[in-house]
């Protein structure tokens, strides 16, 4: 079997733990055979020892720990998927050879301003000669230096937590290679041979182990917006192709982080300065609190929108998921952009819940809402 060769733009422990993993799973079943060449973008020096360590032959260790089924999960996976690491900055001329020639397709994972250009960036001329300095240039100057030698189309899994990722990393890689002066002919290639898929990911990753490898929940979830099974990269059965990505964006937006929003606000009143999600849900105050807001006001939300059924199996998987007494998630570090977050999280849900034309009563979320535009 010819193995798929994917080149991954990121090192993160949730690539390590989520398309690594996956990967790995898929070739140890004998579903496909995948080879990973992860790819170094940021000029932290702080990271720069995770890339040898992710291509070693043994591997590097993912831990799965928490609940699944009321059960307690321990497991270990030493995930081989990975054959090449390089760093991006100084390795500029391979990366380009092996995007132009050695690539099947592409997974990203580039951080929270991954999707901004720079004013440094230069011109993003595909001569492999350098690296721009923004993910998007660096995409586009690699896609670029594609068209000339090969041509061959492909595909772009983009895993970043942004709404509709594949149309906005397309939207801001086209505006690279206008600002570059790219030809026609190649903006003509990019629009009808290159596809920016639109994906959801969903797993929480807790720590890292060093110098590679990852903490992981057993829950995990790859969404990938398509018509059939083929769109996917490789068969898991933790990736799902769907033609209606937005139901599971809205499951996890509307559920999972607005049920962390939840906590964060009733925390800010004066909760333990180190309690976390786990320890939250254990206390009844919360806890209690918790259900009100999701039994009486999301519940009925997501069925205005004919969403009961799965917003009631996501919210069972999604207290478990809180419950996991492995997780260290503080909810500290989940009040950070408190205001920002309840604005998309509530604010977003009760816009969109109420849309479909039915009155929803959310006393306890207009509460939260007009709480945080009092700390503003």
């Amino acid at each position: 079997m010819k193995p798929r060769r994917i080149l991954q733009f990121g090192t993160s422990r949730f690539l390590q733990a989520h398309v690594d993993l996956f990967a790995h799973e898929a070739n140890a079943v004998g579903r496909d055979a995948i080879e990973i060449t992860v790819t170094k973008i940021s000029p932290d020096s702080s990271r720069a020892h995770r890339v040898g360590a992710l291509a070693v032959p043994g591997g590097f260790r993912v831990e799965l720990r928490g609940l699944h089924g009321g059960s307690v999960v321990e497991r270990t996976v030493q995930v081989r998927s990975v054959k090449r690491a390089l760093t991006a900055e100084t390795e500029w001329p391979r990366l380009v050879d092996i995007f132009a020639e050695d690539t099947d397709l592409v997974v990203s994972n580039s951080g929270d301003e991954g999707y901004r250009l720079s004013e440094r960036d230069g011109e993003v001329a595909g001569d492999g000669l350098r690296a721009p300095v923004s993910f998007p240039a660096k995409l586009a100057s690699l896609l670029i230096a594609r068209w000339r030698r090969t041509a061959r189309g492909l595909s772009i899994f983009p895993c970043e937590l942004v709404n509709r990722n594949g149309d906005a990393l397309r939207a801001v890689v086209e505006e690279a290679a206008i600002r570059c002066g790219a030809p026609p002919a190649f903006r003509k290639w990019l629009s009808s041979d290159v596809r920016f898929v639109n994906t959801l990911v969903d797993r929480i990753v807790s720590e890292p182990i060093e110098p590679a490898g990852a903490v992981a929940e057993p829950y995990a979830l790859w969404a990938i917006e398509g018509m059939q099974a083929g769109d996917a990269p490789f068969e898991h059965l933790a990736v799902v192709v769907t033609p209606d990505l937005e139901r599971y964006e809205r499951l996890k937006l509307h559920i999972l982080n607005l049920g962390h929003t939840v906590l964060a606000d009733r925390w800010l009143a004066g909760g333990a300065a180190a309690m976390t999600v786990g320890e939250a849900v254990a206390d009844p105050a919360y806890r209690a609190y918790l259900d009100l807001v999701f039994e009486q006001e999301v519940l009925p939300g997501f069925a205005a929108r004919g969403l009961e059924v799965e917003a009631r199996d996501y919210m069972r998987t999604t207290m478990e998921r809180f419950a996991n007494p492995f997780l260290k998630h503080r909810l500290a570090d989940i009040a950070q952009n408190h205001s920002m977050k309840v604005v998309r999280r509530i604010g977003g849900f009760r816009d969109w819940a109420t849309s479909a034309g039915h009155a929803v009563e959310m006393r306890r979320l207009d509460e939260i809402c007009e709480r945080s535009a009092s700390r503003r």
